[in-house]
């Protein structure tokens, strides 16, 4: 089955579940840059005093990146594979955003080593940059089963 974009429905792509979801859409994604979307709600687990905190914004970036890997998968064929951060580098927040924001996260991929993917993230709300950084993302092993 074929994903069109955009895609809605992150629950696939992506192994982060409710409450910890930090995209809500994702715009578009290839081999080599990925855009999301990201509607602040109310209530939200990584929201402290109206506002998306830094930790959010850089699980943000994570998911994107994320959402791309398993979009591209599930087109492929292939079982989405799970990661995590390994090392986040050049970790700057500039601004935090408030519930009810709008951001817009894009990915780009930088190299991808074996099990080790290196990528780039910005979030930006509008034309203000709120957030940057590099990330490590190690891949887990596909286990035979």
């Amino acid at each position: 089955m074929m994903m069109q974009l955009p895609v809605t429905d992150i629950a696939p792509l992506i192994p982060q579940k409710q409450p910890f979801v930090l995209i809500s859409e994702l715009l578009y994604a290839d081999e080599q840059l990925t855009r999301t979307s990201f509607t602040i709600p109310k209530g939200h687990v990584m929201v402290t005093n109206g506002q998306l905190t830094e930790g959010g914004l850089l699980e943000n970036i994570a998911q994107t990146a994320a959402a791309s890997a398993g979009f591209i998968a599930i087109n492929s064929g292939r079982a989405v594979q799970e990661g995590y951060i390994a090392a986040a580098k050049n970790f700057e927040v500039f601004s935090l955003p408030k519930v009810g924001d709008t951001l817009i996260t894009e990915v780009t991929m930088l190299e991808s080593l074996g099990g080790m993917n290196i990528i780039s993230g910005r979030v930006t709300k509008g034309e203000e940059l709120l957030a940057q950084c590099e990330l490590r993302i190690m891949l887990k092993e596909e286990t035979a089963g």
